[in-house]
């Protein structure tokens, strides 16, 4: 099947869509010896194709013009490499079959007033902001009605919830068209006047926010919920986030064949084949933990990216051909034959709810100005360009045959476009008013029910009874009847069982009793990321083989209680950017879920931060959009080389939205009010970040994620040698009933108890701790050098901190890390630590000493000895006075 080769898919008709103009030969009769003599001949058809209707035998002749008609025209389709008869068949008849294109009467007429939404909505824009940027949609008008094509199909076959990601280009006309969002919320984000009035933050651009709305939908005449999520410039970066959103709707309404909601993703050609997340997307998409059921891809063909030519931009001879990897059919179409596109458009939203598999929608058109409105297109495709300025709008193009075959009326086509111009008219004149300019419309993935006081609030106890603590540290490790465990395993189980008797947890049972107290208060937890089942370092094992029978596995977390969440633990596939960003979706549509991305090791995070940068640490001031989600990244110095030791603490601290040179103090705020300061700050800052040094208080920062009154990332630099360290284990005291998250832990030992002959107080943060307290012991040190680490990095703790400072207030300071000095939390700390101590009146406050390894371009050495030499040198400068 390659009649897709020769179809005619360019509306200007200038180049191949493939980027070949050669016709293959194996498409022309004489390929197959065929003459001019036979054409006449008849033969009989095969069971395979529909294009006879009643009749058994055609004309070769004939049977070349009806095969063109459906392949070599304006619609080009790719499947034959679909290994399954009964699909490819399926397509075969949806095509071939002349009766299954024709349109009705109605359809046409919806068609009509969709397309004159699309255009004239255009037309008013430029009309009124002429020299605003807003990515229309001019050149693919036909988009909108395809998408309600899509949707009408779709709803009709039960679907009600509709989670949409897409960029820039079209998305003020799909807000306003498919979503039916008021025009007036559009058209007074032109402006420049018009504040936010209900949220603070920074705000985005119009051409990149969401909204969520739910409607009637007329064809089928039922509600649909349209979610369309926000998404930064980064093209195709929303893609995982609206498919873990995706899964996360049909999780909780236990929709677990996508019969109810269905995601679509709008792409650009450029993008859809250079950007290296489309293909890590696709390759989640029949994964058992990530699967949405299918996706309808529509793809913008606009024929070029930005500025430059597609033979420039790709390898591949389609921009379409990633989709292949995943057997997703691909439906090529001239989107300047409207009644093509809409069948095309139907006939894929009926294959998704058929067969619950992605496909693709290629629209191949064009775009009429250049990559925004104040960019001239010609300095670079001037040939492509003339066309354009020549080329019929599709709405007049369509409109114009529609009325000479008859089918429509002109007047009834102008009261229609009349009618629609005085709903642009009036809705503009209602957008002057500050009614309409609130955040909050914005808002992609609202929390019904969540957001119920305005405070204060105190601070979350996140201490459990004893009693469910040992309940949990037994039923995390019971076993079916018959169950071949592991025999390291039944080691393994047996040290925990030692632990639960002399009531103390390490990092691993600190972890189950975090989760497994979530899950019982009847939350869902989710852990997904590479190796997550066992562990990166062989730790958690929440997911058991048996090692007798292949794929049996159990999972003890699920058989707590009867009563308790679902927990969901799943290794990823080898992707960072997709996985975290389908997380993130994920974590956005119920706040009252506990969701994890664990990294292999936490510089891996490093292919994720798109994710991290313009979705997590901004989202909230950008979008209104808050999320809990939870990343934890093994971090610490442990001779494994560059590559496996640093987590790029440094990075996420830069990102806090926390005033260095500003000691937090409690303001009033529009919403929350708060009188606990820990808990203002928690409010405050755009994520929270902490380097943790004990099991406990790993334990109780998961709990607190669901006990605050919102929600915020975390971001966790999580241990690797604290998983086994002996001394790195809490007893039962620090997690029960009544105990809390510490954001830092005071000194504890001799230097506490004489406070004034201490001579150095040496604050840190993680795993460099226990370090620091063994070096101190082998110096003798105990009485003269107080430790105090900092838990929680962000939101800074000042007001503990202050408590310290004044307790050793003969004390030098000193910040001490196992990380670079351009690295690590030293750069972020030490300001603070001045900041608090100038407003002291302390003259310390320019005397903060620095313990730790010299600026380096690498994160970590590679050679062993350099290692042991550097860590040696640190520890000799963190004890000197």
């Amino acid at each position: 099947m390659r009649g897709h080769k020769i179809a005619q898919l360019d509306p200007l008709g200038l180049s191949s869509v493939d980027l070949d103009a050669e016709r293959p030969e194996d498409l022309t009769p004489k390929f197959y010896n065929f003459n001019e003599s036979d054409l006449d001949r008849k033969f009989i058809l095969p069971p395979i194709t529909f294009i006879g209707g009643q009749e058994k035998e055609l004309s070769l002749r004939e049977i070349i013009r009806r095969l063109e008609d459906v392949y070599c025209q304006t619609i080009g389709l790719e499947y034959m490499y679909i290994n399954s008869y009964e699909k490819c068949n399926w397509i075969r008849q949806r095509f071939e079959d002349p009766e299954q294109k024709k349109l009705g009467i109605k359809d046409i007429e919806r068609a009509v007033k969709r397309l004159i939404r699309a255009s004239k909505f255009e037309d008013y824009l430029k009309k009124k902001w002429s020299s605003e940027k807003r990515f229309g949609l001019e050149g693919c008008e036909v988009l909108i009605p395809a998408m309600k094509m899509v949707i009408d199909t779709a709803a009709g076959k039960g679907v009600d919830t509709i989670i949409m990601g897409m960029p820039h280009r079209g998305r003020l006309n799909v807000l306003a068209n498919v979503t039916r969002k008021p025009l007036e919320e559009l058209f007074c984000q032109f402006d420049p006047k018009l504040e936010p009035s209900d949220v603070s933050g920074t705000g985005d651009v119009k051409y990149h926010l969401g909204t969520c709305i739910e409607r009637l939908n007329r064809a089928s005449n039922t509600m649909v919920k349209f979610a369309l999520v926000a998404n930064p410039s980064h093209l195709e970066a929303v893609d995982p986030v609206v498919q873990g959103k995706t899964r996360a709707e049909q999780f909780y309404r236990g929709d677990k064949a996508g019969d109810k909601a269905m995601s679509i993703l709008l792409h650009g050609d450029a993008a859809f084949a250079g950007q290296g997340v489309v293909y890590e997307t696709f390759h989640l998409s029949d994964l058992p933990a990530y699967t949405t059921h299918g996706t309808i891809h529509i793809i913008c063909n606009n024929q070029i990216g930005f500025t430059t030519d597609p033979r420039m931009a790709r390898s591949s001879p389609y921009c379409t051909d990633v989709a292949r990897v995943v057997n997703a059919p691909i439906f090529h179409v001239n989107a300047d034959d409207v009644a093509s596109v809409l069948h095309v458009a139907k006939v894929a939203a009926e294959w998704r709810c058929t067969f619950k598999k992605d496909v693709v929608i290629d629209l191949v058109c064009y775009r009429r100005q250049g990559h925004n409105e104040t960019d001239e297109p010609m300095f670079t495709q001037p040939f492509m360009y003339k066309k354009i300025h020549k080329q019929t709008p599709v709405l007049k193009k369509w409109v114009d045959q529609l009325i000479s075959e008859g089918t429509i009326k002109q007047d009834w086509y102008e009261a229609e476009e009349a009618k629609y111009q005085k709903i642009l008219d009036d809705a503009f004149a209602n957008s002057k008013s500050p009614a309409y300019a609130k955040d909050k419309n914005w808002l992609d993935s609202p929390w019904k029910g969540f957001f119920t006081g305005k405070g204060p609030f105190p601070y979350p106890k996140t201490g459990i009874s004893e009693e469910t603590l040992k309940t949990i540290g037994v039923k995390a490790h019971e076993l079916p009847e018959g169950f071949a465990l592991h025999r390291g395993l039944k080691r393994v189980f047996e040290n925990r069982a030692k632990m639960l008797q002399e009531r103390e947890v390490d990092w691993a049972l600190g972890e189950s009793m975090a989760i497994g107290s979530v899950l019982l208060d009847g939350h869902h937890v989710r852990i997904s990321g590479q190796d997550v089942e066992r562990g990166t370092f062989s730790h958690r094992h929440h997911v058991l083989h048996d090692q007798d029978k292949d794929l049996v596995f159990h999972v003890p977390m699920n058989y707590l209680s009867p009563t308790q969440g679902h927990y969901t633990i799943c290794n990823s596939s080898l992707s960072e950017f997709a996985c975290l960003g389908f997380e993130l979706g994920y974590s956005t549509t119920n706040p009252n879920s506990l969701v994890i991305w664990e990294a292999q090791f936490g510089d891996f995070a490093n292919t994720a931060q798109c994710i991290i940068d313009q979705f997590i640490s901004s989202g909230q001031a950008k979008w209104v959009r808050q999320s809990g989600i939870c990343l934890l990244l093994p971090h610490g110095y442990e001779g494994q080389g560059p590559e496996h030791s640093s987590a790029r603490l440094e990075r996420f601290l830069q990102m806090a939205d926390e005033d260095e040179d500003q000691v937090t103090e409690i303001k009033e705020t529009k919403h929350l009010h708060h009188n606990d300061l820990a808990m203002y700050q928690l409010d405050d800052v755009n994520w929270i970040i902490a380097h943790l040094t004990t099991p406990a208080n790993y334990f109780h920062i998961l709990r607190r994620q669901l006990a605050l009154p919102f929600r915020k990332p975390l971001i966790m630099m999580s241990p690797k040698s604290l998983l086994r360290l002996p001394e790195c284990r809490s007893s039962f005291d620090e997690m029960t009933t009544g105990t809390t998250f510490k954001r830092i832990y005071q000194e504890e030992g001799a230097a506490s108890q004489n406070a004034s002959d201490v001579k150095k107080i040496i604050f840190c943060s993680g795993k460099t701790y226990y370090d620091l307290y063994k070096e101190r012991a082998n110096n003798k040190l105990d009485t003269e050098i107080a430790i105090v680490r900092i838990e929680q990095l962000c939101p800074f703790p000042f007001d503990e901190i202050r408590k310290e400072l004044e307790k050793y207030n003969n004390a030098k300071v000193c910040f001490a890390q196992e990380e670079h000095k351009n690295m690590g939390p030293y750069t972020y700390c030490k300001p603070r630590l001045a900041c608090l101590l100038r407003s002291m009146n302390d003259a310390r406050a320019g005397e903060i000493n620095y313990a730790g390894r010299e600026a380096a371009a690498a994160t970590a050495t590679g050679i062993k000895s350099s290692h042991y030499l550097e860590q040696k040198t640190y520890m000799q400068q963190a004890m000197a006075f």
